[in-house]
Protein backbone atom coordinates (compact mmCIF):
# COMPACT_ATOMS: atom_id res chain seq x y z
CA UNK A 1 0.00 0.00 0.00
CA UNK A 2 1.43 3.39 -1.02
CA UNK A 3 1.74 6.13 1.55
CA UNK A 4 -0.67 9.02 1.05
CA UNK A 5 0.87 12.24 -0.27
CA UNK A 6 -1.70 14.32 1.63
CA UNK A 7 -0.56 15.85 4.92
CA UNK A 8 -2.86 16.16 7.92
CA UNK A 9 -2.92 18.25 11.09
CA UNK A 10 -5.49 19.43 13.64
CA UNK A 11 -6.82 22.34 11.60
CA UNK A 12 -10.46 22.61 10.56
CA UNK A 13 -9.50 22.10 6.91
CA UNK A 14 -7.66 18.88 7.68
CA UNK A 15 -10.50 17.53 9.83
CA UNK A 16 -13.01 18.17 7.04
CA UNK A 17 -10.59 16.64 4.56
CA UNK A 18 -10.31 13.42 6.57
CA UNK A 19 -14.09 13.22 7.07
CA UNK A 20 -14.75 13.57 3.34
CA UNK A 21 -11.94 11.11 2.64
CA UNK A 22 -13.71 8.43 4.66
CA UNK A 23 -16.74 8.78 2.39
CA UNK A 24 -14.53 8.80 -0.70
CA UNK A 25 -12.75 5.65 0.48
CA UNK A 26 -16.04 3.85 1.09
CA UNK A 27 -17.31 4.75 -2.39
CA UNK A 28 -14.00 3.74 -3.94
CA UNK A 29 -14.27 0.37 -2.19
CA UNK A 30 -17.82 -0.01 -3.51
CA UNK A 31 -16.55 0.68 -7.03
CA UNK A 32 -13.92 -2.03 -6.61
CA UNK A 33 -16.51 -4.52 -5.39
CA UNK A 34 -18.66 -3.74 -8.43
CA UNK A 35 -15.72 -4.47 -10.72
CA UNK A 36 -15.19 -7.80 -8.96
CA UNK A 37 -18.91 -8.60 -9.27
CA UNK A 38 -18.83 -7.82 -12.99
CA UNK A 39 -15.83 -10.11 -13.46
CA UNK A 40 -17.73 -12.90 -11.72
CA UNK A 41 -20.78 -12.16 -13.85
CA UNK A 42 -18.69 -12.32 -17.03
CA UNK A 43 -17.20 -15.67 -16.01
CA UNK A 44 -20.63 -17.07 -15.19
CA UNK A 45 -22.03 -15.76 -18.48
CA UNK A 46 -19.32 -17.55 -20.47
CA UNK A 47 -19.64 -20.82 -18.53
CA UNK A 48 -23.43 -20.80 -18.62
CA UNK A 49 -23.44 -20.13 -22.35
CA UNK A 50 -20.85 -22.85 -23.04
CA UNK A 51 -22.04 -25.57 -20.68
CA UNK A 52 -25.76 -24.94 -20.30
CA UNK A 53 -26.61 -22.94 -23.37
CA UNK A 54 -28.19 -20.34 -21.05
CA UNK A 55 -26.31 -17.02 -20.96
CA UNK A 56 -27.14 -14.45 -18.31
CA UNK A 57 -30.30 -12.58 -19.39
CA UNK A 58 -29.50 -8.94 -20.12
CA UNK A 59 -25.77 -9.38 -19.56
CA UNK A 60 -24.89 -6.39 -21.76
CA UNK A 61 -27.57 -4.28 -20.05
CA UNK A 62 -26.24 -5.07 -16.58
CA UNK A 63 -22.66 -4.35 -17.67
CA UNK A 64 -23.60 -1.01 -19.21
CA UNK A 65 -25.47 0.10 -16.09
CA UNK A 66 -22.72 -0.81 -13.65
CA UNK A 67 -20.01 0.83 -15.76
CA UNK A 68 -21.11 4.19 -14.35
CA UNK A 69 -20.49 2.85 -10.84
CA UNK A 70 -16.81 2.05 -11.15
CA UNK A 71 -16.17 4.87 -13.64
CA UNK A 72 -17.42 7.66 -11.36
CA UNK A 73 -17.58 6.51 -7.71
CA UNK A 74 -13.81 6.63 -7.28
CA UNK A 75 -13.21 9.91 -9.10
CA UNK A 76 -13.11 12.08 -5.95
CA UNK A 77 -10.87 9.58 -4.14
CA UNK A 78 -8.44 9.66 -7.05
CA UNK A 79 -8.43 13.47 -7.04
CA UNK A 80 -7.72 13.58 -3.32
CA UNK A 81 -4.72 11.25 -3.70
CA UNK A 82 -3.42 13.02 -6.82
CA UNK A 83 -3.91 9.87 -8.88
CA UNK A 84 -5.28 11.40 -12.06
CA UNK A 85 -2.98 11.58 -15.08
CA UNK A 86 -1.30 14.96 -15.24
CA UNK A 87 1.72 16.66 -16.77
CA UNK A 88 4.16 17.88 -14.11
CA UNK A 89 6.93 19.13 -16.42
CA UNK A 90 6.14 22.79 -15.70
CA UNK A 91 5.08 22.32 -12.07
CA UNK A 92 8.30 20.44 -11.27
CA UNK A 93 10.30 23.53 -12.27
CA UNK A 94 8.37 25.85 -9.96
CA UNK A 95 9.01 26.45 -6.27
CA UNK A 96 7.49 28.26 -3.33
CA UNK A 97 4.25 30.13 -3.91
CA UNK A 98 4.55 29.58 -7.66
CA UNK A 99 3.67 25.92 -7.28
CA UNK A 100 0.57 26.61 -5.21
CA UNK A 101 -0.59 29.45 -7.48
CA UNK A 102 -0.38 27.13 -10.47
CA UNK A 103 -2.19 24.35 -8.59
CA UNK A 104 -4.85 26.81 -7.39
CA UNK A 105 -5.58 28.01 -10.92
CA UNK A 106 -5.71 24.51 -12.39
CA UNK A 107 -7.99 23.32 -9.58
CA UNK A 108 -10.23 26.34 -10.08
CA UNK A 109 -10.48 25.48 -13.78
CA UNK A 110 -11.46 21.90 -12.89
CA UNK A 111 -14.06 23.22 -10.45
CA UNK A 112 -15.68 25.31 -13.19
CA UNK A 113 -15.73 22.35 -15.59
CA UNK A 114 -17.13 20.06 -12.89
CA UNK A 115 -19.89 22.57 -12.14
CA UNK A 116 -20.95 22.51 -15.79
CA UNK A 117 -20.83 18.70 -15.85
CA UNK A 118 -23.01 18.48 -12.73
CA UNK A 119 -25.62 20.69 -14.35
CA UNK A 120 -25.57 18.71 -17.59
CA UNK A 121 -25.63 15.27 -15.97
CA UNK A 122 -28.44 16.28 -13.59
CA UNK A 123 -30.50 17.50 -16.55
CA UNK A 124 -29.74 14.21 -18.33
CA UNK A 125 -30.98 12.31 -15.26
CA UNK A 126 -34.18 14.35 -15.09
CA UNK A 127 -35.00 13.48 -18.69
CA UNK A 128 -35.02 9.77 -17.81
CA UNK A 129 -36.96 10.05 -14.55
CA UNK A 130 -40.33 11.50 -13.76
CA UNK A 131 -42.48 10.99 -10.67
CA UNK A 132 -45.59 11.35 -12.82
CA UNK A 133 -44.74 8.33 -14.99
CA UNK A 134 -45.03 4.70 -13.81
CA UNK A 135 -41.71 2.95 -13.32
CA UNK A 136 -42.24 0.60 -16.28
CA UNK A 137 -42.68 3.49 -18.74
CA UNK A 138 -39.49 5.35 -17.76
CA UNK A 139 -36.28 5.29 -19.77
CA UNK A 140 -34.86 1.74 -19.76
CA UNK A 141 -32.45 -0.60 -21.52
CA UNK A 142 -33.47 -2.43 -24.67
CA UNK A 143 -32.99 -6.07 -23.65
CA UNK A 144 -34.37 -6.60 -20.13
CA UNK A 145 -35.75 -3.09 -19.55
CA UNK A 146 -33.49 -2.07 -16.68
CA UNK A 147 -34.27 1.51 -15.53
CA UNK A 148 -31.56 3.94 -16.59
CA UNK A 149 -32.15 6.63 -13.98
CA UNK A 150 -30.08 5.02 -11.15
CA UNK A 151 -26.88 5.04 -13.22
CA UNK A 152 -27.66 8.51 -14.55
CA UNK A 153 -28.22 9.79 -11.00
CA UNK A 154 -24.90 8.31 -9.94
CA UNK A 155 -23.02 10.64 -12.28
CA UNK A 156 -24.11 14.02 -10.78
CA UNK A 157 -23.79 12.52 -7.28
CA UNK A 158 -20.17 11.50 -7.89
CA UNK A 159 -19.37 14.78 -9.60
CA UNK A 160 -20.86 16.69 -6.65
CA UNK A 161 -18.48 14.85 -4.32
CA UNK A 162 -15.65 15.72 -6.69
CA UNK A 163 -16.80 19.36 -6.56
CA UNK A 164 -16.55 19.28 -2.76
CA UNK A 165 -13.07 17.76 -2.98
CA UNK A 166 -11.93 20.45 -5.41
CA UNK A 167 -13.35 23.18 -3.15
CA UNK A 168 -11.37 21.76 -0.21
CA UNK A 169 -8.22 21.70 -2.31
CA UNK A 170 -8.79 25.30 -3.35
CA UNK A 171 -8.97 26.13 0.35
CA UNK A 172 -5.73 24.26 0.95
CA UNK A 173 -3.89 25.89 -1.94
CA UNK A 174 -5.23 29.32 -1.02
CA UNK A 175 -3.99 28.90 2.54
CA UNK A 176 -0.62 27.73 1.25
CA UNK A 177 -0.32 30.85 -0.92
CA UNK A 178 -1.26 33.16 1.94
CA UNK A 179 1.06 31.51 4.45
CA UNK A 180 3.85 30.48 2.05
CA UNK A 181 3.62 26.92 3.35
CA UNK A 182 6.11 24.38 2.04
CA UNK A 183 3.83 21.38 2.62
CA UNK A 184 0.16 22.38 2.93
CA UNK A 185 -2.52 20.06 4.26
CA UNK A 186 -5.50 18.53 2.42
CA UNK A 187 -3.79 18.62 -0.98
CA UNK A 188 -1.62 16.02 -2.76
CA UNK A 189 2.01 17.07 -2.63
CA UNK A 190 3.88 17.13 -5.92
CA UNK A 191 6.57 14.45 -6.14
CA UNK A 192 9.49 14.38 -8.58
CA UNK A 193 9.14 11.54 -11.14
CA UNK A 194 12.10 9.67 -9.66
CA UNK A 195 10.66 9.79 -6.12
CA UNK A 196 7.23 8.73 -7.35
CA UNK A 197 8.72 5.77 -9.23
CA UNK A 198 10.67 4.79 -6.11
CA UNK A 199 7.50 4.75 -3.99
CA UNK A 200 5.70 2.63 -6.56
CA UNK A 201 8.65 0.21 -6.63
CA UNK A 202 8.55 -0.08 -2.84
CA UNK A 203 5.03 -1.46 -3.06
CA UNK A 204 6.21 -4.29 -5.32
CA UNK A 205 9.28 -5.01 -3.19
CA UNK A 206 7.47 -4.93 0.17
CA UNK A 207 4.54 -7.13 -0.87
CA UNK A 208 6.42 -10.49 -0.70
CA UNK A 209 8.00 -9.52 2.62
CA UNK A 210 4.62 -8.64 4.08
CA UNK A 211 3.26 -12.01 3.02
CA UNK A 212 6.14 -13.85 4.69
CA UNK A 213 5.82 -11.82 7.85
CA UNK A 214 2.09 -12.60 7.97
Amino acid sequence: MTQSRVRADNSLLSRIDRAVFRLESALNLAAGLVIFALVCLAVWNVLARKLLGMPVPGYVDWTEQFMATFAFLGIAYCQREGGHIRMDILVARLSGRGVWIFEFLSTLFMLVITTALIYGSWYHFQRSFSFSDPWWSRDSTIDVALPLWPSKLLVPFSLSLLWLRLALQLWGYGRAIARAEAEPVAVPLVEPPAEQAMHEAEVVVEAPGDARNG
